[in-house]
């Protein structure tokens, strides 16, 4: 182990008890760095006194302390007063994630590892799972282990101390990771696409979309060239390569042929199969030329692209088929929690009843409703934004009946919705769970959502057929 970054080396404060908070404690502490830790949760603060011996504080007793950086929570806002005071006073703010880019950097752990980090509004797992996938096929020619970290897999502090090590993290990054990181370059980073998301934690697009762009800023930037507002962000940055769904230009990885074709370098590769890739459609293969993108121009022979792809199954609620009934299909896609997911979802779909609603952050629907509009053949809302949903569907989709949920108990309000959907759905129709919107106004998250909705399906069918 080698000395700590100047940094560390001084008072620190840990603003925030939870899990990630409890992550950074732990490493902190275990390298001997003067700690305190800030909540307003007090049970929480003892726990990690107890099983820390750190120091804590109230928020507001923070505030008037004095350390020599900060390391943050990802939920806590940029607006947080405590955050303010700080950064107004010249102490530096940085996220989880940035700590453990740092120390990673500056040879605490041993030579520092290969950092692949993905972001993007939507597809983020999907294609940090191909990646991993990828990286760990390259590992039987290169003996370097790779994992999936970060929001996935195991955590960056366990990925940094693991036995055996870990040489390539595969890293997928939210908008507030990356917000809060200053001196993270990747070796290789993508940015998979751009979309209205969580502006109520950023209060801009404009500010969500230059915090994603941070992780083109290392030795080589990937960006999704079919996504007009993500190479807007991109323009001017060095050593820029593209994924695309179309024929590759030179510089990218495409589809030619039912087959995911490299030109990244001046010889034009021949990588895996587009077809059969999971999920199945547009996303799925746009997410697959992204990964493997990034796989290639981390070293990554084609051949481990190939065998990578091919190992790599859909995670639950992410257009998973959960049941399918008297021809009718049911589509698990509760990781659609904005619009630009549900957009996504819905390609590719011909007669969907689409389960839509939830916490729309700020985002507005018109677009979507508008541009599927053909498709939805009725449509089911529920979750605090319901109405706002159900009146772009009346503007945009008129011919199609909406049932609206009142109930905000999560069991009850999904079987409600499910017996609607069965109400106008029959063969050859899907019944898509594409919320659009975030789930936390009702469930513990999108994957309680998801079950909740797959157990609907496989326990009303029977009943309504007998009703009926």
């Amino acid at each position: 182990m080698t000395e700590l970054p100047a940094s560390l080396r001084g008072r620190v404060l840990v603003a925030g008890a939870g899990v990630s908070g409890r992550g950074c404690v732990a490493m902190l502490t275990s390298l001997g760095v003067d700690t305190t830790v800030a909540d307003s949760n007090q049970a929480a603060l003892e726990a990690l006194a107890e099983d820390y011996g750190v120091a804590t504080l109230p928020v507001d007793s923070a505030a008037q302390s004095e350390f020599d950086l900060v390391v943050t929570s990802p939920g806590w806002r940029p607006d947080s007063p405590l955050l303010l005071a700080f950064q107004n006073a010249g102490v530096e703010v940085i996220g989880d994630v940035e700590l453990a880019y740092r120390l990673d950097r500056s040879g605490v752990f041993g030579a520092p590892r290969t950092w692949l980090v993905v972001t993007g509004t939507n597809g983020k797992t999907t294609t940090t799972g191909m990646l991993a996938k990828i990286m760990q096929a390259d590992a039987a020619r290169t003996g370097k282990r790779a994992l999936a970290v970060g929001n996935i897999g195991v955590s960056l502090f366990d990925a940094l101390t693991a036995t055996p090590r870990v040489d390539v993290l595969c890293a997928e990054l939210s908008s507030f990771q990356l917000h809060w990181s200053s001196q993270l370059r990747p070796d290789v980073g993508v940015l998979l696409n751009l979309a209205e998301d969580h502006l109520d934690w950023h209060g801009s697009f404009d500010a969500y979309a230059q915090d994603k762009a941070k992780v083109l800023g290392g030795q080589a930037a990937v960006v999704g060239k079919d996504d007009a507002a993500a190479v807007g962000y991109a323009a001017g940055t060095a050593d820029l390569y593209g994924f695309t769904a179309a024929e590759p230009a030179q510089g990218e990885v495409g589809v030619s042929a039912g087959r995911l074709i490299s030109r990244l370098t001046q010889e034009r590769e021949d990588l895996a199969s587009a077809e059969g890739i999971e999920p199945a459609g547009l996303a799925g293969v746009l997410d697959a030329a992204a990964a493997a993108s990034v796989a290639r121009l981390a070293g990554a022979t084609p051949q481990s692209i190939a065998q990578g792809l091919a190992a790599y199954t859909v995670a639950g609620h992410r257009g998973a088929v959960v049941h399918e009934h008297a021809g009718i299909t049911f589509i698990d896609n509760s990781k659609a929690t904005n619009p630009h997911a549900a957009d996504a979802a819905l390609k590719g779909l011909n007669s969907v009843v689409w389960v839509a609603g939830g916490q729309l952050k700020g985002a507005e629907v018109d677009g979507l409703v508008a541009k599927h509009a053909a498709q939805i053949k009725a449509a089911v809302v529920m979750g605090v934004d319901r109405e706002e949903i159900a009146h772009a569907l009346a503007e945009h989709a008129p011919h199609a009946p909406v049932d609206v949920i009142e109930s905000s108990e999560p069991s009850a309000a999904m079987n409600a919705a499910v017996r609607a959907a069965l109400q106008h759905a029959e063969a050859g129709d899907t019944v898509l769970l594409a919320p659009a919107a975030a789930s936390l106004d009702m469930y513990t998250g999108m994957a309680q959502r998801g079950d909740f909705f797959a157990a609907a399906a496989r326990e009303l069918t029977p009943q309504i057929e007998l009703e009926n």
